[in-house]
């Protein structure tokens, strides 16, 4: 069954708006809710709601009736997302990714796996993640140097993709994670990679935009917080990020170009987060921070 997204156009504000609006109408239901930068010059933005096809009706008047008084003249525009893997990457070919003691393969290559590694098996799919990019596996020895270094118990993944790094923490230490994204297909796989990596309890995923969801109340404030996304987004939500730390707790960020270090690092340490150490791979940077 076809997924689509329901979006309206608005501003910067006025997506933001939007999205405040749906989510107390959707409130903890199931669905994705998030708001898109299409034209930084211009500031035009989307408020989107993710479904299935068979939902669009009654969503669909949901919607409306949500945002009308605030709203009254917005067009809900729709879109069918193809049932394809369109941002997929074969592993076929590509050799096992070690970061620190983590060994990344995927199934074909189980037969690499060490003694002493601890291996996290990730197929191709229709979620980024499977290693073989510099943020992730930055993310991955940053975790272990992090997790060797301080007693960590509760730790959210915040745009977790394939799972990798919510199974990595959970493989290291049996400590609750909360894995998100905003991408319902990416928390369908994630689930299907904590599974295949023997992982019965422990990882909870959601799909929530940003910190709207109820989880993360529920769930932290945590011990470790990382966010491997991209440098505007991260420096954006700062503040929020830090709110949901607790004290003492630590951060790693990633998906950072080196050339934006300094941008994010302003941003972080603006909330009183102060800057411990930087690990550079192939021209991106992962950034550990803590509270304290």
């Amino acid at each position: 069954m076809s997924e689509i997204r329901l979006y309206v156009t608005s501003t910067e504000k006025g997506a933001a708006e939007i999205l405040d609006l749906l989510s107390e109408v959707f409130g903890e239901e199931d669905f994705a809710i998030a708001t898109t930068e299409v034209d930084e010059r211009r500031d035009i933005w989307e408020a989107s709601v993710y479904l299935m096809k068979d939902e669009e009706e009654a969503v669909r008047e949901r919607i409306a009736e949500g945002i009308r008084h605030a709203f009254p003249n917005a067009m809900i525009e729709r879109e069918v997302i193809p049932d394809i893997d369109w941002i997929a990457k074969s592993l076929e070919g590509l050799k096992p990714v070690r970061a620190g003691r983590f060994l990344v393969h995927g199934s074909h290559d189980r037969d690499k796996v060490k003694l002493n590694d601890i291996a996290i098996e990730i197929d191709a799919g229709q979620a980024f993640g499977t290693g073989h990019h510099g943020t992730t596996a930055g993310c991955l020895e940053m975790i272990e140097k992090v997790m060797r270094a301080r007693t960590v118990r509760n730790a959210l993944d915040l745009g977790t993709g394939s799972g990798v790094l919510a199974i990595a923490v959970r493989k290291l230490r049996h400590i609750k994670v909360l894995a998100t994204d905003i991408d319902p297909v990416a928390v369908r796989v994630a689930k299907e990679n904590v599974r295949r990596n023997g992982i019965a309890s422990g990882i909870r995923l959601e799909t929530a935009p940003g910190f709207h969801s109820p989880a993360f109340r529920k769930e932290g404030p945590f011990d470790l917080i990382i966010a491997n996304i991209l440098a505007r987004p991260l420096m954006k939500m700062a503040p929020q990020l830090a709110a949901h730390l607790a004290p003492g707790g630590s951060v790693i960020l990633s998906g950072i170009l080196a050339g934006q270090r300094w941008k994010v690092l302003s941003a972080y340490n603006g909330v009183k987060l102060r800057h411990v150490h930087t690990i550079w791979r192939n021209g991106w940077v992962t950034i550990h921070l803590r509270h304290g």
